[in-house]
């Protein structure tokens, strides 16, 4: 397999897929290699065109995007391929973030790196790195979680499963479901520090630090909008004195 990594200055190459970060929040987050990438390719494939329009729209990049999200990934992943090994130089981005990290975009690299086709990461914002750099936990070692499964069975194994974890661990969450998953962490691990935080870098950004247990508390009854990311410390980094 290629393992060529084409650069972005000067002219694009033909026949690559580059992988965007994207502003989680704050347009002003995306960086300048990001927007020179977003200038040069054929086509961007992105989860919403209205809100990759938006970010297009407000550096001035007339771009042609289309929609590739979890209802049609696997449908047009072989037509995609196709498309960039006929020379289509191609951007993936997500709606906020880095590609791939609980969003869509697997099928297409996982086919891609069969070929010789270069797969390119154009780095940046990404709201899992964002909170553990502010959560006061500890960041050398940590797990990535994502969603916890919604049905209450798997639920429940995994969270037990994750009791016996030391690492620090970061959750994605719905604001409708916070209140459920702080509870049920609280009560599968005990009451370990923790830090959550709400729409980051965007205008009513939220970063709260306090013990499960506190964070329990301050969000009972609480109605929440907006995407949410957990970090929990790891079994035996929990405070006795909390």
């Amino acid at each position: 397999m290629s393992t060529e990594h084409p650069s972005p200055n000067g002219d694009a190459p033909a026949g690559v897929l580059y992988v965007v970060a994207t502003p989680i929040g704050n347009l002003g987050d995306i960086s300048a290699r990001a927007l020179e990438v977003l200038r040069k390719v054929d086509l961007i494939l992105c989860e919403d065109t209205r809100h990759t329009r938006k970010l297009l729209s407000h550096y001035d990049i007339n771009a042609r995007v289309e929609a590739y999200h979890d209802h049609n990934e696997r449908q047009k992943t072989p037509s995609l391929v196709s498309r960039i090994q006929s020379g289509a130089r191609v951007a993936l981005v997500s709606d906020a973030g880095t590609p791939t990290i609980s969003d869509p975009g697997y099928s297409l690299i996982a086919a891609l790196s069969q070929t010789e086709i270069s797969i390119v990461p154009i780095p940046g914002p990404s709201s899992v790195t964002a909170l553990l750099s502010v959560s006061g936990l500890p960041t050398d070692r940590f797990v990535f979680e994502g969603f916890l499964p919604v049905k209450s069975g798997k639920r429940s194994r995994r969270l037990q499963e994750l009791a016996v974890e030391d690492r620090t661990i970061v959750l994605f969450e719905s604001p409708y479901r916070i209140a459920r998953t702080l509870a049920e962490c609280y009560g599968a691990w005990g009451n370990r520090r923790a830090c959550l935080g709400r729409e980051l870098t965007k205008k009513f950004e939220e970063i709260r630090r306090d013990s499960l247990q506190g964070l329990c508390a301050w969000s009972e009854g609480r109605s929440f909008k907006g995407e949410i990311v957990l970090a929990v410390a790891g079994r035996g980094h929990d405070d006795s004195d909390m």
